[in-house]
């Protein structure tokens, strides 16, 4: 078919002043039927208003036949001598031209948004998707000014300054944009392209654009940067209340307007998982967020329990393990949305527009520990299958550090619990020292300690005081302190010097270590100090094992360190340890401590000892407030070890309170003791006790005569218990034995042991002294 031009021209009032064929076979009308007549007569409708402001467009004429005629016009302006508009050529393009119908169905039928301005930012061209996104026909938009068809905003002006700037530069441009459009009024992210539509000179005339939706792209980036996010943020304390708040914050608000976490009860105790109930459900709520301050939108408070009914979305999660989406229109989302609105009725203004939620169960290990539960209200979009996926994944790893922090406070707690129960609840009373005592266990990561401290009675009224530290933290920390203790009061019990106690507790770890039993103390070590102290001769003795030295106050005096050898720590075997004995006024304080009261990381030791020492000289109305002094003024705010802290103020025995008698070694000096210990009980007025005590000082004097080795020293002491003791210079320890009838001897012992409260031996430096206790008469 051969191709005709299809011409018009007009004059500046818009009457035709020429015609040509190719007009003439579009539109039926010949020359001299439209030649000097109006334009506008020759149209079916008016044209469209931005084809006019354009001058280019669709625009329906009428064939002269009567049928409706549908071209797209050009008009081109030819200018005077003045530059101004003498009047217009026309062109026409027929519609049945299969070259150009091939591109306008690829750029109408294009998947991607696809736009095309003038040189001052008008609508020229658009395709379907363009109007789609745009939510209008084409027609409203020829012609008009980019910037009077969208709301101001950052992204429209950022998008008019591309297309300025394209038009100024001719260089195309690829950007990445989010915002917004007039319909669905919901924001999307754009892969934006823009280049330059040139003339044949080379003139830019146009700019055009394609943009691609990748909304979804940019939601599937944001998703996975919140798992990265999550990562990083949650789980960063072993405290289960802190672990759900930092779920809240990540989800808040990005990804919803309102959040909240619910446990079940029991995994904020001390409890085993239960069964998940098949019906309503009781949670309890720990966590929870808004947009807006004060998270009005709540139902809860925080520390309250709610019960679900079966059908709510937060009782289905449970139940089916996995996310549930509830979106508006839905009944169970409807009746949820009512019930929460009637249950609070003041927080229904902030509720107003809730299109959507999703509640995902937190299950870790196999373990169902409650519900997350997401809202969105002022957020356009729905949450989709992508965001379940998403809420389940960012739910596993939160529930997991949720787990990680149950554990951990069970094992604290189960440890503290150990402790307390292992640590003496009172201590026993005795006159040597009096005593006060502090223990705080540590509220960092690394768990309780095995920080520990006794007060033992010794026999002759001394008093053996211990502090010790196992070294870690933990159950095992804990149960090794247990022994440790255990074995301490049962080496004690024997009167062992302290030098030759720890030598024994030594051999003792380093067995527990050799079979396997005892890791923690393998691994890690253990340290002590232990100390007896005499009231009689007001004498110290201490020796330590890998321990810091005590600090002492003397009466009136300032405090300083017991100089002595710290020793090797328990386990490390074959090295010995050094006893120190010092003599000690009465009324002297003495202060035993585990190393968290002056070590730490960021503390100099040097530093925190002087601050200790200086603690103790502060005038204090009782040793239980000295205790408290120490602690306020050495510890920091937060102390990242246990802390044992034994304070003791020594006491005296006087001389009125004490009888000593020389015994020469001959049997008929048996009878002289027996009645210099009745007249000190005498003077005592102790009488009723006379007769136990001359049959007790008759049999230990008769055995120290005939077994044992002079010198032999007679001993009373009236102290909480009236105690009888007999020293020789023999080594050899006595023991029970059963006589039989017609044995002369062998019942001596025996009878002390009926007759007494307790009895025992101990070793001295000049051989052994055999004891027995009675209690004093009311």
């Amino acid at each position: 078919m051969e191709h005709v031009a299809a011409v018009a021209t007009l004059d500046a009032l818009g009457f035709v002043t020429g015609w040509s064929e190719g007009a003439r076979l579009l539109t039926g009308h010949s020359a001299e039927e439209v030649v000097g007549r109006p334009a506008a007569g020759l149209l079916a409708e008016d044209p469209p208003p931005g084809t006019v402001a354009a001058r280019t467009g669709p625009v329906a004429l009428r064939h002269r036949d009567g049928h409706r005629v549908e071209l797209t016009l050009t008009a081109c302006p030819v200018l005077g001598a003045d530059a101004r508009p003498t009047g217009y050529v026309v062109t026409a393009r027929p519609p049945e031209d299969g070259e150009v119908t091939l591109a306008g169905r690829a750029f109408q039928q294009a998947s991607m948004s696809m736009t095309v301005f003038d040189t001052r930012q008008r609508y020229l061209r658009m395709n379907h998707v363009a109007c789609q996104v745009m939510g209008v026909p084409e027609e409203t938009l020829l012609g008009r000014y980019f910037a009077e068809t969208i709301e101001d905003s950052e992204y429209s002006r950022d998008f008019l300054r591309h297309l300025r700037q394209i038009t100024e530069t001719g260089r195309p441009v690829r950007f990445e944009s989010f915002g917004g459009a007039p319909a669905p009024y919901r924001e999307h992210a754009w892969s934006i392209e823009m280049w330059p539509v040139r003339s044949a000179t080379g003139e830019v005339t146009g700019v055009a654009l394609a943009a691609l939706d990748s909304t979804e792209q940019r939601w599937a980036r944001r998703r996975l940067a919140l798992l990265n996010e999550a990562a990083a943020t949650i789980g960063t304390s072993l405290d289960v209340v802190r672990t759900a708040e930092e779920v809240v914050e990540l989800l808040v608000p990005h990804y919803a307007d309102f959040a909240s976490v619910d446990l079940l009860d029991w995994v904020l105790g001390a409890d085993e998982p239960p069964m998940i109930p098949s019906g309503d459900v009781v949670l309890r709520r720990v966590a929870h967020g808004s947009a807006i301050e004060g998270t009005p939108e709540a139902v809860l408070h925080l520390g309250q329990t709610d019960v679900y009914g079966e059908s709510t979305p937060p009782a289905r999660a449970l139940r089916e393990g996995r996310a549930v989406l509830g979106q508006e229109g839905e009944p169970d989302f409807v009746r949820w949305v009512a019930e929460r609105n009637a249950r609070r009725p003041e927080g229904r203004r902030y509720r107003q527009g809730v299109h959507s939620m999703f509640a995902v169960p937190l299950r870790a290990r196999g373990v169902t520990l409650g519900v997350a539960v997401g809202v969105r209200i002022a957020h356009p979009d729905d949450y989709g299958a992508d965001d379940a996926m998403f809420a389940e994944e960012l739910a596993s790893r939160a529930a997991v550090c949720v787990d990680n922090a149950r554990r951990f406070a069970r094992e604290r707690t189960t440890a503290l619990a150990l402790q307390h129960s292992l640590l003496p609840r009172g201590l026993p009373g005795q006159a040597a020292v009096e005593v006060a005592h502090r223990y705080l266990p540590c509220g960092s990561l690394a768990g309780i300690g095995g920080d520990w401290f006794d007060v033992i009675p010794l026999s002759g009224s001394r008093v053996g005081l211990v502090v010790g530290d196992v070294v870690g933290h933990g159950i095992q920390s804990s149960a090794t302190m247990g022994r440790l203790r255990t074995a301490v009061r049962t080496l004690a019990d024997v009167d062992l010097p302290p030098d030759e106690l720890l030598t024994h507790l030594d051999d003792l770890v380093t067995h527990l270590a050799a079979d396997g039993s005892g890791e923690e103390v393998a691994e890690l070590g253990a340290t002590c100090l232990y100390a007896v102290y005499d009231p009689v001769s007001r004498r110290l003795a201490l020796a330590a094992a890998g321990h810091p030295a005590p600090a002492l106050v003397t009466p009136g005096g300032s405090a300083q360190l017991v100089p002595m050898t710290a020793g090797p720590p328990l386990g490390v075997g074959g090295l010995p340890f050094e006893a120190t004995e010092i003599q000690l006024p009465e009324g002297s304080v003495l202060a035993l401590y585990t190393d968290g009261l002056v070590e730490d990381r960021d503390r100099d030791v040097d530093r925190t000892t002087e601050e200790l020492c200086r603690a103790l000289t502060i005038p204090a109305d009782s040793l239980e407030a000295l205790g408290d002094i120490v602690l306020k003024t050495v510890l920091p705010e937060q102390p990242s070890d246990d802390v044992a802290l034994l304070l003791a103020r020594t006491r005296a025995l006087g001389a009125d309170r004490v009888a000593t008698w020389d015994v020469p070694p001959d049997p008929a000096e048996v009878a002289t003791a027996r009645q210099a210990a009745t007249g000190q009980l005498a003077a005592w007025g102790l009488d009723e006790v006379a007769f136990i005590t001359e049959l007790v000082v008759s049999e230990l004097v008769t055995n120290a005569i005939r077994y044992g080795v002079p010198p032999i020293r007679l001993r009373l002491i009236r102290d909480g218990a009236l105690i009888c003791e007999v020293s020789d210079g023999s080594s050899t320890s006595p023991h029970l034995r059963r006589a039989h009838a017609y044995d002369e001897g062998g019942r001596g012992l025996l009878l002390v042991a009926q007759l007494t409260q307790r009895w025992g031996s101990r070793q001295t430096a000049r051989g052994k002294t055999i004891w027995a206790e009675q209690p004093l008469p009311d």
